[in-house]
């Protein structure tokens, strides 16, 4: 049964009251709990949540496992959790590093104004009317707001993901941070910590939807952590205080949209000029979700042989991702702005207090380096990881491509199996690999792009949701049909009728 919470928090406070004598936030707050409650009729309409199904399990201590631990309550945590919901999971238990309310990048290292894909997606509702941005914008802002609007402002769309994780009753534990993942007997253990106290979840499957960052780590290019002091750069995946850059002279390396997210950022907190750095000689124009986002390609991606998914990914990767025309625009009307193409790094260096950058267009002088270099997929970089991550199975070792199509960087992806699980490296070392899923970044080779933002989620949680449901359906099918043969339970009662017989 859902259960939910009736104090929207985080949301837009502009929204003009409704009746004379009730403020704009009661009215406000009043509507939100009438889509709640909306959306809770749309549930029940179709049958959701099923009946709750999975049998309990405990572990060596007699306590009680969790089935499904998710890892990110971002965007795809919480979604991945509605959908085991919807299917009848009730052990599922959802973590975050972060406060309640900061989940996921929108109010931390997000710089841009709005998102930058159409107002059109759905997000986490996964099919459901009224718990999309949609019906969340028009009861905050009315209708004719929604009409004129062109991007989401990132700040209603965390208010929106506060709203909805309330309205479906979802229990996130926030602040606790994943530290490793144990392989125990016949089930696995979250070590994880929390105000300094450490303990350990025990439970039958855990999802890793820790987003760009959780696949990896900061790209940083070594010409200029070797280079430079720590404290002379700044990646956009780090949260700043933006005061710091009022009056400096700053450097911005790349040319992609995180790189006029910052430029735009460090000019509005007054630095004295900003200088963005671009290697090539153009600036990438073309945005591949966009091409992406059509069914057949999205769900059925994963049905493609190694060769084609390989070199879908490869080709994929090729593309840069561009800035926002309006992100762009608002960067080149700073006059303090200027925008040099053509500038490959050459070397960085300290000299005499500052950054001395010599780049293929000519030489430059900053106080300060902000980073737009993105980020690298790279499993052993995540110390969570690393008691098991020697045991997963890569493309690398699962597939040899053909001559001159070698890509050592998509080659050390994991190569997953058909619900994002990892795979042994070698059979019979680890089976129990296959219950600990991957659903960021790290899964596109194996999976497509539904994993990582939100065109492919209508894609990427359906899929999830069915190969976790199928994983522990399956290890429990001894005792499903012990049930079965047991079943007993009486459908049919006749009246007694005289001379009818109705059996045993």
């Amino acid at each position: 049964m859902w259960t939910a919470t009736s104090t929207p928090a985080t949301s837009p406070a502009n929204v003009q009251s409704a009746t004379d004598g009730v403020t704009p936030q009661a009215a406000r707050d009043d509507a939100l709990l009438r889509l709640e409650q909306r959306a809770h009729q749309e549930l029940a309409a179709i049958e959701a949540p099923l009946r709750e199904w999975v049998p309990e399990r405990r572990d060596e201590n007699s306590r009680v496992m969790d089935d499904v631990v998710i890892v990110g309550a971002g965007l795809s945590g919480l979604s991945l959790a509605f959908g085991l919901m919807r299917q009848g999971l009730t052990r599922v238990k959802v973590i975050d590093t972060a406060p309640a309310g900061r989940e996921g990048p929108w109010l931390n290292t997000a710089r841009m104004r709005t998102l930058r894909s159409p107002k059109t997606l759905t997000g986490p509702d996964l099919g459901v009317p009224s718990l999309t941005y949609r019906a969340w914008h028009e009861t905050a802002y009315g209708p004719q707001s929604w009409e004129k609007l062109d991007k989401i402002e990132r700040g209603d769309w965390m208010a929106y993901l506060v709203w909805f994780r309330g309205a479906v009753g979802m229990d996130v534990e926030n602040e606790t941070n994943l530290l490793g993942i144990e392989i125990c007997n016949g089930h696995l253990a979250a070590r994880v910590e929390k105000d300094g106290i450490e303990r350990m979840m025990t439970c039958r499957k855990i999802v890793l939807a820790t987003g760009m960052e959780g696949a990896g780590g900061h790209h940083v290019p070594a010409a200029i952590s070797d280079a430079l002091p720590r404290d002379r750069w700044t990646h956009s995946g780090e949260t700043i205080d933006m005061g710091f850059l009022s009056g400096r002279t700053v450097g911005v390396i790349g040319a992609a949209a995180s790189s006029f997210d910052w430029a735009v950022a460090a000019l509005e907190a007054g630095a004295k000029s900003v200088t963005i750095l671009a290697r090539s000689q153009g600036l990438p124009r073309t945005e591949v979700l966009d091409w992406s986002n059509f069914s057949g390609f999205l769900n059925h991606y994963a049905d493609l042989d190694d060769i084609s998914r390989y070199r879908f990914a490869r080709r994929m990767f090729a593309f840069k991702t561009p800035p926002t025309t309006e992100m762009f625009e608002r960067a080149m009307r700073f006059p303090e702005c200027e925008l040099v193409m053509g500038a490959r790094l050459e070397t960085l260096r300290m000299q005499d207090g500052d950054i001395a950058v010599s780049t293929a267009a000519g030489d430059f002088v900053f106080d300060h380096l902000l980073l737009g270099t993105g980020y690298t997929v790279d499993l052993r970089r995540r110390p969570e990881l690393c008691g098991i991550i020697d045991a997963v199975a890569t493309w690398g070792d699962r597939f040899t491509p053909p001559a001159g199509e070698a890509d050592d960087s998509l080659l050390a992806y994991p190569y997953l199996g058909p619900a994002f699980e990892f795979l042994e490296k070698e059979p019979g070392q680890s089976p129990l690999l296959r219950d600990i899923h991957i659903f960021n970044s790290a899964a596109v080779p194996s999976l497509g792009p539904v994993c990582n933002g939100i065109t492919g989620l209508k894609s990427g949680v359906p899929r999830l949701v069915a190969g976790i449901c199928r994983g522990l359906f399956l290890q429990d099918a001894d005792l499903f049909y012990q049930t079965l043969d047991a079943y007993d339970k009486v459908h049919f009662e006749p009246q007694t009728v005289p001379g009818f017989d109705p059996g045993p």
